[in-house]
């Protein structure tokens, strides 16, 4: 009889029939019965059955002590065995060790509400197949980005998430103390990414936390989230912007269906497919006429898509092009940023754009402006003080290049990808309005 004296995931056993094995897991489930005693136990890989005949023994008595979800390690014969239902195999044990006993009433079961689970979230996380295959997937996504921007010769940047003053417009930021005056969080790594730029960095890649002071409870908000930002140098327009995301996004989800796609299958009961580039592309002003003709009329005055504006375009979009993803263009300077460059076609718009996946926005991107008497023209327009932004403003007053860049939404990204309802089960802990814990 072999034995294999390091851990052996449960998904491996196979290559280790007849012999004798250490296996570290949790205990999933307890069936003490009066003749047999079985236990499932679940590593992160998958989970396998223990088997044991009473005999009245110390391992019978560690056996009936075990609780769920306690830390175990089990030495024993693997076998195999066509009647187990779990893979096939079972575990006959020669002993078994408690890690760690956990208390016998667990706080969450699979009948509890998404707010509890998120409570719990180690738990949640922990005895969810679902949860452990979607950080699975958020990894090889964020692999397949990050291998694309690499090939196309981005340098991958660590910008700082304490400002000295609020960025961009200074609404939806945290202030907090700094030693003997105030910082704040960086809503974003906008004016840090253009810096890179201007200090001849050509191409810019990060993906990193974003902090957002705003109070919305919908259910693709969070105070704090990752994104995925991507700066461009010496660019033609902002096609060129638009360009890089669709090849990006359909490099990392060819991987991604290529690593998961059984998996996302069976179990979340969706296909993974690689999108065709370009996308669609539409402007505001004609997706605004599209939706009107459709019967979509918002309260007011509208210069932006609400949620069901984005979701009624998507529609339309599948059913004109048969694509997902539409980039939406041109939107009006009144709702970008002053620093988005203009039409020069149309000044009462931007070089700007939105990426919706499925009716929900994941990106919003456009190409700068990078002259710096026209930004503080700008500026001035929006009624903006230039005063604290002398710094971001003075990588423009010795030659600055021609660039645009984008700033995705990782969260939401996966909520589309993998069907999600919530924002909230995207993200490992979730921070919104009414969450600092845990």
């Amino acid at each position: 009889m072999i034995r294999s004296t390091s851990r052996v995931l449960i998904s491996d056993l196979r290559a280790h029939i007849d012999q004798t094995v250490v296996v570290c897991g949790w205990v999933n489930t307890l069936r003490l019965q009066r003749k047999m005693q079985f236990v499932l136990v679940r590593d992160h890989s998958a989970m396998v059955q223990v088997t044991h005949r009473r005999d009245g023994g110390s391992l019978e008595a560690q056996l009936e002590g075990l609780s769920t979800e306690s830390a175990v390690r089990i030495v024993g014969r693997v076998v195999d065995n066509p009647a187990v239902k779990l893979g096939g195999l079972e575990i006959v044990p020669e002993s078994v060790e408690v890690l760690s006993q956990a208390e016998s009433l667990l706080p969450i079961d699979e009948h509890t509400g998404l707010e509890q689970r998120l409570d719990w979230r180690f738990l949640d996380v922990r005895r969810r197949p679902t949860a452990q295959l979607l950080f699975a997937v958020q990894t090889t996504l964020e692999e397949g980005m990050r291998d694309y921007a690499y090939g196309h010769g981005c340098t991958e940047m660590h910008t700082p998430k304490l400002m000295g003053t609020a960025s961009e417009s200074g609404a939806e930021v945290f202030k907090l103390g700094y030693f003997d005056r105030s910082a704040y969080l960086a809503q974003s790594p906008q004016f840090f990414k253009q810096m890179a730029i201007a200090a001849g960095i050509d191409r810019v890649f990060e993906i990193g936390p974003v902090f957002r002071a705003e109070p919305s409870f919908t259910s693709r908000h969070a105070t704090e989230f990752t994104g995925v930002d991507v700066e461009l140098a010496w660019i033609t327009d902002v096609e060129d912007v638009m360009a890089f995301e669709e090849q990006m996004l359909a490099h990392a989800l060819e991987r991604v269906a290529k690593v998961h796609g059984e998996a996302i299958r069976e179990t979340f009961g969706l296909e993974v497919t690689v999108p065709e580039v370009p996308f669609p592309r539409i402007t505001m002003a004609e997706a605004q006429s599209v939706l009107r003709a459709k019967g979509w009329d918002p309260e007011g005055t509208k210069e932006d898509l609400d949620p069901e504006g984005e979701r009624s375009l998507a529609a339309h979009i599948q059913e004109q092009f048969g694509h997902e993803f539409v980039f939406v263009t041109r939107y009006p300077v009144s709702i970008r940023p002053f620093y988005h460059m203009r039409a020069e076609d149309d000044p009462s718009v931007t070089l700007s754009f939105d990426l919706l996946w499925r009716g929900l926005e994941v990106t919003t991107g456009a190409q700068r402006e990078h002259r710096h008497g026209v930004l503080l023209q700008q500026a001035a327009e929006k009624g903006m003080s230039v005063e604290p932004m002398q710094d971001y403003l003075n990588c423009f007053r010795y030659g600055c290049p021609p660039h645009g860049g984008l700033g995705m939404g990782l969260g939401r990204v996966l909520m589309v990808l993998l069907g999600l309802e919530s924002i909230r089960e995207a993200t490992f802990l979730f921070r919104g309005p009414n969450r600092l814990t845990p």
